[in-house]
């Protein structure tokens, strides 16, 4: 099979070399610096198994900045373009998606085209009806940032937001690129498979939420939350997932995806989705409320990032604390060795460790590290269980 896959983000490119192990791919993208990356098996993203499969597996994969051989002779085309969550419109914007859609349209109309992107609940359906001609097929994507490959190595579900044959080969098609043989496959419509996405996600949000509230009730009475946390969660209906306490949750999938959930649910009665939205801005209020309490002169931000193992800060919960602290004229200093810039947002970044442990009079870390435990006593961080 032939299949071109549009976007070479974590979600584009962890399939696009899922793919190419059984079939011929082109990864197309606007950024010519990506494009030759990939080319030269290198992953322009932090991904350890993209990186690795990339250098060491034999891949059918080529790159290129030309979208038109791969919009009119592919037996599928996968769209994974950004769709940031927009507070102008309040939804998602899918400008980049529409623009493909209408390219493909124009080269290809009788195209097979599968979006990975997360949109708003409707939209396939309207699509559709745009583009009548064309089959297009919403098919979400469960995939942690820094693990995204490994994810669709080993995915815990495959959802078809279609019951047609393609939706059933392209299933197989995700299926045959797996390691794991025992995947659930679920063929619903493309307003259910859109609702599965934005429900998962808000669930994810919704479980962060309440770890994190638990915390700030602990911290506040002085107790210590790791008990509190461990006697709750061997209760096997609650599980041991998603329970580390955090500044807040992050990253570019729960912030946008809760928003949107809550935007398709107007004049719809619902008390939990906003509850889900107003607690992480609490816990953000809280975090920074408990770091000026301190009264330090100069915060060190130990990395910017939302998780180990990723190279993306996009919304990440720190940066908004930074903000509130800046409001109160506290100096802050950056520790982001992914950055090579010596200045963020206004804030000065110093990526020698020692210097910049030295220049803080307390370090913030919303996930405690080997770098920093030689100065423990000025961390503040929420992280009990020493994990994401």
């Amino acid at each position: 099979m032939k299949i071109t896959v549009v976007g070479t983000g974590y979600v584009g490119l962890a399939n696009a070399v899922l793919f190419s192990q059984n079939n011929e791919v082109i990864a197309v993208d606007i950024s010519s610096e990506k494009v030759d990356l990939i080319n030269s098996r290198k992953s322009p993203i932090v991904d350890y198994e993209i990186e690795d499969y990339l250098k060491n597996k034999k891949l059918n994969l080529i790159a290129t900045t030309d979208n038109k051989e791969g919009f009119r002779s592919s037996d599928f085309i996968v769209v994974a373009t950004p769709t940031n969550y927009d507070d102008l419109i309040d939804q998602f914007d899918t400008s980049s998606v529409d623009k493909v859609l209408k390219d493909i349209y124009s080269i290809n109309p009788k195209a097979i085209v599968i979006i990975k992107s997360t949109v708003p609940v409707g939209y396939t359906e309207r699509k559709n009806k745009e583009f009548p001609k064309m089959e297009i097929i919403f098919s979400p994507e469960f995939l942690r940032e820094g693990r995204a490959l490994y994810d669709n190595l080993y995915p815990s579900r495959i959802i078809m937001g279609s019951r047609s044959k393609k939706a059933k080969k392209f299933a197989e098609i995700l299926k045959d690129g797996a390691v794991k043989t025992d995947i659930s496959i679920l063929f619903t419509d493309s307003t259910e498979a859109e609702a599965i996405k934005l429900f998962s996600n808000t669930y994810l949000a919704m479980r962060v939420a309440f770890f994190n509230e638990l915390d700030t009730y602990a911290e506040i009475n002085g107790l210590i939350s790791k008990d509190i946390i461990t006697g709750v969660c061997y209760d096997p209906r609650i599980g041991g997932h998603y329970n580390n306490p955090s500044y807040g949750y992050g990253g570019y999938c729960l912030p946008k995806d809760t928003k949107q959930l809550l935007s398709n649910y107007k004049n719809i009665p619902q008390n939990i989705i906003e509850a889900i939205i107003l607690s992480n801005e609490t816990r953000k209020n809280h975090i920074s409320n408990m770091i000026i309490s301190k009264k330090p002169k100069t915060v060190g931000v130990y990395r910017l990032i939302m998780k180990s193992g990723s190279d993306n800060f996009r919304q990440s919960a720190i940066q908004d604390i930074m903000k509130k602290l800046n409001e109160k004229e506290i100096d802050i200093v950056i520790y982001e060795p992914t950055l090579v810039i010596d200045n963020f947002m206004g804030y000065k970044v110093i990526n020698d460790l020692s210097k910049f442990k030295n220049s803080s009079d307390l370090i913030i870390a919303n996930r405690l590290h080997d770098d920093i435990k030689s100065v423990a006593s000025k961390v503040y961080t929420r992280d009990v269980f020493s994990r994401d």
